[in-house]
């Protein structure tokens, strides 16, 4: 069970707080095999979504790289346990800087499932 409390904004800067609201989640969704979706949107400015599914504990890494084979940012790298996933890629390299506009694969590899699909970043 989850609880969060709502903050409502008015365009005259006033607020109010409403809740608790309570979430109850039964069940997690388990993918009966490993899945890397194509990331979206696709081409994407600032930020992209990139999900992928475990069907059981695995060592994962997620990373980015450009067209010539050189690494631009790791993304994820640690063990996760099974279940539905996502990451945000913020179009920065690992140094913080914004990579230039163009088609970048990224590629997961959880046990021994790897997957690598091309996504495009537009300035």
């Amino acid at each position: 069970t989850y609880y969060y409390k709502l903050q409502d904004l008015d365009i005259n800067g006033g607020s109010r707080i409403n809740g608790p609201v309570e979430v109850f989640v039964d069940r997690v969704f388990i993918p009966d095999q490993f899945y890397l979706n194509q990331n979206h949107p696709n081409p994407f400015n600032p930020s992209t979504a990139i999900r992928y599914g475990l069907p059981e504990a695995a060592n994962v890494r997620v990373e980015v790289y450009n067209l010539r084979g050189e690494l631009v940012r790791i993304l994820h790298n640690s063990g996760q346990s099974a279940g539905a996933y996502e990451l945000i890629w913020d179009g920065r390299n690992s140094n913080g800087q914004t990579v230039p506009s163009g088609v970048y694969l990224y590629r997961l590899s959880a046990g021994n499932y790897i997957e690598t699909r091309k996504m495009l970043f537009t300035k």
